[in-house]
């Protein structure tokens, strides 16, 4: 079904276009918070008077809620509708940002942001997929993905950009009151959608909810924490099970777990009873295939973006507002391909724009990385950024497409649920990969060149390898040297150290930039369950014989 069908042709055209704001809008504000809280957590634990790990610690759990409960949201969309749960969830999202902006300690901050927005965001994303479907045609269909996914990459590319100048000028607390407001427009908009008809036969399957809860909940946690544990050797200090990261065992719990919410609803299925998810959908080649890629695509994303602020806002010390512009080149040319690709090259090979894409993503991060050299300017960011986001629109003008139009569309909520299950699992992974390649590159680097120069005495180096054993942080030259001034180091060690210290940045970062590369080679190599037509043009869900 599609918006305002029997409408004249200039008011359907200006229904679709405010459906479409209304969902990018919805789209946005779901990838804000992360994104602006990310460079705001020292001021927000000043505030509420807590930790940076009692922040990071809400931000984990507020990707853990959405990631268990996506599916439930979708299948919710089925039952009740999935305009009617859009709305619901923007209700449950606006009373946690309200709760939020008002937080006076981490407790109420951890129900508005961590438990309220993260249900309301489990709500609304599976629905923005399944409401793409009913209110545009298959035709119209990559454009409009492409333009709701790229609303999402540009929030986190601006997210910087926006903290930095509320947190610094008024308060973070501003994000969050604002947001209200947003979904409050959002609500008033919501209301010329069109939507499917809610399915009463359906009922939901509680225990299924419950296995996949638990499941995804464990691996998206164990993943989240890979970064502090260790992913398979523990790091000094933190817990061990059996002599293995406990990041291992979460997460092969979780498969299990995962392994018999599949066969709990093969079972119901066989039974003539309702599902939380229908497993038989896995075996759709060209489902597969986009969820595949979708998931590579933010897992390659999130490492960017973890990466390159890293590089301006530490190595080169940029404030947030001036990372967050840095940043504007990869959000510009992101858009324009999105929108653009669909309007100029309607009947390309879906396949084709995506393998593009993914090789777009990897020129990007090859030429930052052949960029990065002792006492280049943040300059050096602006061209591969511009590449990487010419190659991240044009995978966003297709994906949603291709995975909606891979099955009928009274299947597309709960298609949504598993598509941004996996979009937050491959993020949390690209960002969990890119943290530990960079700190042990940068472990091993400043090592290296702390023993091989004789300014360093031996005691000096044998101390640094004791205290830091769990990973150099990575810090500007201005910190580190702070830092061995207050511990009374020699001047002529200092030097060496902060020298050492530069030199094992960069070779972290290359090398975090290095793994993505390799990420996306991979990525363009599992493309060929992609179908070759356009949706609309011919019948391109395939399923495997």
């Amino acid at each position: 079904m599609s918006a305002n069908v029997n409408a004249p042709p200039s008011r359907a055209t200006a229904a679709a276009g405010t459906v479409l704001l209304t969902l990018a809008a919805a789209q946005f504000l779901m990838t804000l918070d992360s994104s602006v809280m990310n460079v705001s957590i020292s001021t927000v634990a000043s505030d509420l008077g807590t930790t940076v790990t009692g922040i990071q610690t809400a931000i984990t759990l507020y990707t853990l809620v959405m990631a268990a409960l996506m599916i439930t949201g979708g299948k919710l969309g089925q039952i009740y509708g999935r305009q009617r749960v859009f709305a619901v969830g923007c209700v449950v999202y606006g009373l946690g940002s309200f709760t939020t902006a008002l937080a006076p300690n981490l407790t109420v901050l951890l129900i508005g942001w961590s438990l309220f927005e993260g249900i309301g965001a489990a709500l609304i994303l599976p629905a923005i997929v399944a409401l793409v479907a009913s209110n545009f045609g298959p035709g119209d269909r990559p454009r409009a993905y492409g333009l709701v996914a790229a609303s999402g990459a540009i929030a986190v590319a601006v997210g910087p950009l926006i903290g930095g100048l509320l947190t610094t000028y008024a308060s973070w607390r501003w994000v969050f009151a604002g947001e209200v407001v947003i979904v409050i427009a959002i609500l008033a908009l919501a209301k010329r959608m069109t939507s499917e008809p809610p399915d009463r036969s359906t009922h939901l399957d509680l225990a299924g909810t419950g296995f996949s809860a638990l499941g995804l909940g464990l691996v998206v946690f164990g993943v989240l924490r890979a970064g502090s544990w260790g992913f398979v050797n523990p790091k000094p200090g933190a817990p061990s099970w059996m002599g293995i990261s406990p990041v291992v065992w979460l997460v092969v719990a979780g498969g299990v777990v995962l392994y018999g919410f599949l066969a709990w609803e093969r079972r119901r299925i066989a039974l003539g009873h309702s599902a939380l998810f229908d497993p038989v959908l896995l075996s759709n080649r060209q489902l597969r295939a986009g969820l595949t890629s979708f998931t590579f695509q933010y897992l390659l994303q999130s490492g960017l973006f973890f990466t390159v602020p890293l590089f301006l806002s530490v190595a080169l010390g940029l404030s947030a507002v001036g990372t967050g512009v840095r940043l504007l080149p990869l959000s510009l040319a992101l858009l324009v391909t999105a929108v653009g690709v669909p309007k100029f090259f309607p009947h390309t090979s879906p396949r084709r724009i995506v393998q593009v894409g993914f090789l777009g993503l990897l020129a990007g991060i090859l030429s930052l990385a052949a960029s990065l050299e002792l006492g280049v300017g943040p300059e050096v960011v602006s061209l591969p950024m511009l590449i990487a986001g010419l190659g991240m629109g044009a995978l966003a003008s297709q994906l949603g497409s291709v995975t909606v139009s891979a099955v009928p569309d009274e299947q597309s909520a709960e298609v949504g649920g598993v598509q941004n299950t996996l979009v937050y699992l491959g993020a949390s992974l690209g960002t969990a990969l890119a943290g530990a390649v960079l700190v042990s590159a940068l472990t091993a680097s400043f090592f290296s060149g702390v023993d091989a120069n004789p300014a360093v005495p031996d005691d000096l180096s044998s101390a640094a390898k004791v205290e830091l054993a769990s990973g150099v942080p990575f810090m500007s030259d201005d910190a580190m040297r702070s830092a061995l001034v207050e511990a009374q180091v020699d001047t002529a060690a200092v030097d060496a150290i902060v020298a050492a210290n530069e030199d094992a940045r960069l070779a972290g970062l290359r090398s975090a930039l290095a793994l993505l590369a390799v990420v996306a080679v991979l990525a363009v190599f599992l493309t060929n369950g992609l179908p070759t037509r356009q949706p609309g043009t011919s019948a391109t869900a395939t399923e495997d014989p």
